[in-house]
């Protein structure tokens, strides 16, 4: 009697954004060798700052620094000397800030930069190929002296990526070109960008108080001071004379500057390669930007919607990819990090939420940041663990082409759901992992039972830094926080997902009490 092989396990899914995530990439690894199963990165393509601003500037095309640095995280590792170790530095190795940027670029591409010690010619040679194409595509597209590529703070990983998409045409191929260069298992582990697509997809945003912001950076961070440019002559006045001497009457004053300014765009005196209409500050040169010196918001953000180049709301559809890995998931995480410039981006886009809801997954779980940021932290009106939970859902219902009541009807085309028809939380998320300490999210853990969702508390450690993101707190730069514990927030998962069951577990960072009993009354204290 012949036995059939049993189908694998299904797998991990986790939607996150670049940085952040990247802190919890051992942590998603754990989980899925203990499973089993495959493990899904979904990656928004919006992020429209620092080196990919310039990318997007002079060749179009998708945001793609998050995938990078998330390809570039999975490496193995390995000992130091390796040549996996010498790939993983030349990806992450930033140009300097400075006018030595172009010079160190070169020396890359010519192959007698000191970054290429340790790597393999055989691999050498591949690569330089790739900077080598994109070198030639830089200088077809400069029109000096006004419009020239910046490689100050570039990305080198960003610039290899760039080419190999250029090369192939296509961003797929590009990722799986990088993926297997870094020796990333993609039978095992994949990263797949929100969106297949080889133009710029960027996102704005609409505040409570009826503000509209355009462009993630300008979402996410504050841009800084622009570097100086070099001055472009004023035009002096051109009068336009008749036959008869007498000044025409259709003069046009040429010392007014009827160009868009210098410092938005440069390439006025040559031809324009962009769309009619492009957003003019969206086309700036190299945006700059800080993490430890944002802005508070003036009030919250009520919604995220992707704009074309005319600044026009458009829906687009979602990797086909995306929706193949929530149809096989038996867990969605949504992962620390920017809850409305690196999960929602994902999470509106046509067919995401009702895949969500109709996959096989009986476990949909936030991990809850462990501190708040510019999106999520007016401070006289902090988000909660129950306003995370609410704009996780309302995206994914918007994906579905549904909104919620409180959608503004003039930055939302689209038809109001039922009011009788209560959001279905439980659809989208069914466990909060949270931390508790100064900074952190509030946690309502009755409002949260309240809508069927379940929670664990999990121990951490304290930071007061400049610098959350390094430390593995929410990705984004906070006064204070929480950073989870790598161990812990293993063995939370493990629970949830049903390794260990409902066994209590004490120490090792998770809470001294089964904070996962759904029967819990009101007034119980944790």
């Amino acid at each position: 009697m012949s036995t059939t092989p049993s189908s694998p396990n299904r797998g991990l899914v986790v939607f996150s954004g670049g940085s952040a995530a990247n802190n919890l990439v051992d942590v998603f690894n754990s989980v899925r060798e203990s499973k089993d199963c495959s493990l899904s990165y979904i990656i928004p393509i919006s992020d429209n700052g620092g080196s990919s601003s310039e990318l997007i500037r002079i060749f179009g095309g998708p945001g793609i620094g998050d995938v990078r640095s998330r390809l570039v995280r999975l490496i193995p590792p390995s000992p130091p000397i390796s040549e996996r170790a010498a790939v993983k530095a030349l990806f992450n190795h930033r140009l300097p800030a400075d006018d030595s940027a172009h010079r160190e670029w070169l020396s890359i591409v010519d192959g007698t930069s000191a970054v290429w010690k340790s790597i393999t010619p055989a691999k050498k040679e591949l690569i330089r190929s790739f900077f080598n194409l994109l070198n030639l595509e830089i200088l077809k597209r400069a029109r000096p002296p006004s419009s020239t590529f910046d490689f100050s703070s570039a990305s080198v990983g960003n610039l290899f990526l760039t080419g190999a998409r250029l090369f192939s045409g296509s961003f797929e191929s590009a990722i799986y070109l990088l993926s297997n260069i870094c020796d990333v298992p993609s039978d095992l582990v994949r990263v797949i960008p929100a969106i297949n697509s080889n133009f710029s997809h960027h996102i704005s945003a609409s505040l409570a108080n009826g503000t509209v912001i355009v462009g993630q950076n300008s979402i996410s961070h504050p841009s800084l001071p622009p570097r100086p440019a070099s001055p472009r002559p004023k035009p002096q006045p051109t009068i336009l004379l008749q036959t008869d001497g007498t000044p025409a009457a259709n003069t046009i004053d040429l010392a007014i500057d009827y160009t868009e300014p210098s410092d938005v765009l440069d390439t006025a005196l040559y031809e324009d390669d962009q769309p009619p209409g492009f957003l003019p500050h969206l086309r700036n040169k190299n945006i700059n930007f800080s993490k430890s010196e944002n802005q508070d918001l003036p009030a919250r953000i009520s919604r995220i919607w992707y704009i074309n180049p005319y600044g026009q709301e458009i829906r687009p559809r979602a990797n086909p990819r995306v929706l193949e890995s929530l149809r096989d998931a038996q867990a969605i995480i949504y992962s620390i990090g920017s809850l409305y410039t690196s999960i929602v981006p994902s999470l509106i886009l046509q067919g995401v939420g009702q895949a969500i809801i109709s996959s096989p997954a009986r476990h949909k779980i936030l991990i809850l940041n462990g501190s708040l940021d510019r999106e999520t932290g007016p401070p006289e009106d902090p988000f909660s663990a129950v306003d995370f939970v609410e704009a996780v859902t309302k995206a994914g219902e918007e994906s579905r082409g549904r909104v919620s009541p409180d959608a503004n009807p003039i930055t939302s085309p689209l038809l109001p759901a039922n009011l009788s028809t209560p959001l279905p939380y439980t659809s989208y998320i069914t466990h909060v992992l949270h931390l508790e300490g100064p900074g952190t999210p509030n946690v309502d853990k009755d409002s949260l039972a309240a809508m069927g969702i379940e929670t664990l508390r999990l121990y951490g450690r304290k930071i007061i830094s400049s610098s959350s993101q390094s430390d593995g707190g929410t990705g984004t730069e906070g006064p204070m926080g929480m950073r989870y514990d790598s161990t812990g927030l293993i063995q939370a998962l493990e629970v949830v997902l049903g390794k260990k069951g409902d066994a209590m577990l004490r120490g090792d960072g998770l809470s001294r009490r089964n904070t996962l009993d759904p029967g819990r009354k009101r007034g119980d204290k944790s």
